[in-house]
């Protein structure tokens, strides 16, 4: 009866991926990129459209940034983590169905709103990454993580191919116009994330408040000091800390990868039916090998599968400098599916393991900063270097540097003195 109790935790905590998968698939990397540039963006001259769309990416993700440790430290304090994970999700929801007005011309509206999506998509991710430790046994961490990446690419995999069949014939299943088939997918979304939300609201418990020694104070105030505390106290935290660190630098070439690929693709001449194709392939190739890299961990550990998944991003990278024709995106789509979800499970889970229960969702906080933080780099590097050469393709074999840097001080990383230090820091604060 407790297994039972426990997989359907799980479960439900695994089904948020499918649910906000829509999001990361339709929106962010299938089919508002190229709507954007070929709808959107139709009046804008030259590579404008890719420049803008890098902007306006990196945006999103400084205001995310900026305010995710704060309320990461709020929800630990208060005992919120699913109240958050609600209003961020309602407040993503809304504003990525309101995407459904853009039409022709609208390219600033379209990014007004993409920002705003991604605020509510990013800041629920930092709650929902933060009940992985509590929802998962230590043993079982990095397959529950690369479960919840499957589920999501799975989920995410039947909305896009559902958003597919919509675009490309619209006129049989009875819409007005191509356009209007993209802006219905862009609803759908909305409708999606909102209906399989429910699981982890039902059946997810809400972890205690963080305990505290002191008098209860103003909540805003307390989670200042909470930040302020964590910084002063990081010494404590040193193994996590170079992971951070190496996990800003490799996730910015990954989070650029994802965001830039389809509108970067559109601007060397490859159609949209190729380009969301691919990323559909992408999609389900992306369900077994999220689950593959679960059980490789625990061959090769961690980090070495970590290790592996950067060394195919970086002949990703190669390839997409000499890429001319359809075949070769479907190739390379085909290789990011196979390393994607695993290599961000794995750092999902590595960085869950050490981390103290007790801080969980500020110590989430603080990773969602530095993929934040990070990501603002890649699609404004992006955005520049194609502003400046009128090319992209520059822009995309530049990415090689985050992964070799990341993948270097990540071998700087003692996850074993790391989980120690964590269990430490629980148990005095029990």
């Amino acid at each position: 009866m407790k297994d039972k109790a426990y997989s359907r935790v799980v479960n439900a905590w695994c089904m948020y991926d499918w649910a906000n998968s829509a999001f990361a698939t339709t929106i962010m990397a299938a089919v508002l990129p190229t709507f954007y540039a070929a709808v959107a963006g139709a009046n804008l001259p030259g590579n404008t459209a890719t420049v803008y769309w890098g902007y306006t990416s990196a945006l999103a993700l400084l205001v995310g940034a900026v305010l995710a440790p704060v309320l990461g430290a709020l929800s630990d304090y208060l005992g919120a983590k699913k109240r958050f994970l609600t209003a961020f999700a309602m407040f993503g929801i809304f504003f990525t169905s309101l995407l459904v007005f853009v039409s022709t011309g609208d390219w600033l509206l379209a990014s007004v709103l993409y920002v705003l999506g991604e605020i509510g998509f990013g800041g629920a991710n930092v709650f929902y990454d933060s009940l992985l430790p509590h929802v998962a046994k230590p043993e079982d961490i990095d397959y529950v993580s690369s479960k919840g990446y499957a589920m999501g690419y799975l989920g995410g995999g039947i909305l896009l191919a559902i958003n597919i069949v919509m675009i490309l014939f619209w006129d049989k299943i009875g819409l007005p116009s191509q356009e209007m088939a993209s802006r219905l997918s862009f609803l759908s979304v909305g409708i999606w994330w909102a209906a399989f939300s429910i699981p982890i609201l039902r059946w997810v418990p809400e972890p205690p408040a963080a305990p505290s020694h002191g008098p209860r104070v103003n909540p805003v105030r307390a989670a200042f000091q909470r930040l302020g505390h964590t910084f002063g106290d990081i010494r404590r935290y040193r193994e996590l800390t170079k992971f951070i660190l190496a996990f800003w630098l490799y996730n910015d070439g990954i989070g650029t990868i994802i965001k830039m690929a389809t509108i970067y693709g559109m601007e060397i001449g490859i159609g949209q039916t190729d380009l969301i194709g691919a990323l559909l392939l992408t999609q389900f190739v992306g369900i077994p090998f999220s689950l593959l890299f679960g059980k490789l961990a625990k061959r090769l550990g961690s980090k070495r599968s970590i290790y592996l998944a950067l060394g195919v991003y970086t002949v990703i990278c190669i390839g997409g400098f000499f890429m001319t024709r359809a075949w070769h995106f479907w190739v390379l789509a085909g290789m990011v599916g196979l390393v994607q979800g695993g290599s961000q499970a794995l750092s999902r889970s590595l960085f869950g393991s050490m981390v103290p229960k007790t801080k969980s969702a500020e110590f989430f906080g603080f990773y969602d900063v530095s993929s934040k933080f990070a990501g603002i780099a890649g699609p404004a590097v992006f955005a520049l270097v194609g502003q400046l050469t009128g090319t992209s393709r520059l822009s995309i074999i530049s990415l090689i540097i985050f992964f070799v840097a990341g993948a270097l001080i990540l071998t700087r990383v003692n996850e074993t003195e790391g989980i120690r230090v964590a269990r430490e820091a629980d148990a005095a604060l029990a």
